[in-house]
């Protein structure tokens, strides 16, 4: 079955060296998407197994990343990493992510429109077999349908005060509360510099 963490190609190859290297630091890779423009960026999601993702992290991951892909040389021009937490609204990527956050709202794209559908908002009901439950708004009613995850572009959490007091909650009670989960670390790759910056908040990510 695949999943959401990287699309294109060169997404896919990137996502192949970076993800043993998450591996090796005991993080999962979250979402890996190379953004072109006039100074690409790599941007790089990731976090622990319990999900979370302190600055140090993020620095380690950096580091790491960055010295494997000087050896291995897969962007030809210079570009920017970034490495951060998913965030509270975060992507969702994996089909356990959808068994995860059930009961918690989402937005959808699908690949390929569903009944002249192609995007969807509801609350999460887990997954079942390679399908994700999703409650939503029929009419006056609300109905529970079934999409295959393979049909799934694009999915997000929806920021909302049940999802917010939930993570803290989770964090607060892991000790692990820190307003540094939602910072990065920036790598200039053009040989030489360094620097450290704040990741986007969770409201500048859309």
């Amino acid at each position: 079955m695949s999943d959401l963490i990287a699309k294109t190609a060169i997404d896919k190859r990137l996502a192949q060296i970076v993800e043993p290297v998450a591996a090796d630091l005991g993080l999962e890779l979250v979402r890996l998407r190379l953004m072109s423009g006039q100074h690409p960026t790599l941007q790089i999601m990731a976090q622990k197994p319990d999900g979370t993702m302190e600055v140090d992290d993020c620095a380690r991951l950096s580091t790491a990343v960055s010295a494997v892909l000087d050896v291995e040389d897969p962007i030809t021009d210079a570009y920017t990493l970034e490495v951060s937490s998913p965030g509270i609204d975060r992507p969702l990527t994996r089909l356990k992510d959808f068994e995860t956050w059930a009961g918690h709202e989402v937005k959808l794209e699908l690949s390929e429109p569903v009944d002249n559908r192609k995007r969807f908002k509801g609350v999460l009901q887990g997954t079942e077999g390679g399908e994700v439950l999703l409650e939503i708004e029929q009419g006056p009613e609300h109905v529970t349908i079934g999409l295959n995850f393979e049909w799934i572009a694009d999915a997000k959490l929806v920021l909302t005060d049940d999802l917010i007091r939930e993570t803290l909650r989770g964090r607060r009670d892991a000790g692990q509360i820190d307003e540094a989960q939602f910072d990065a670390v920036e790598t200039i790759i053009d040989g030489e510099e360094e620097a450290e910056a704040p990741a986007p908040s969770p409201e500048e990510k859309h």
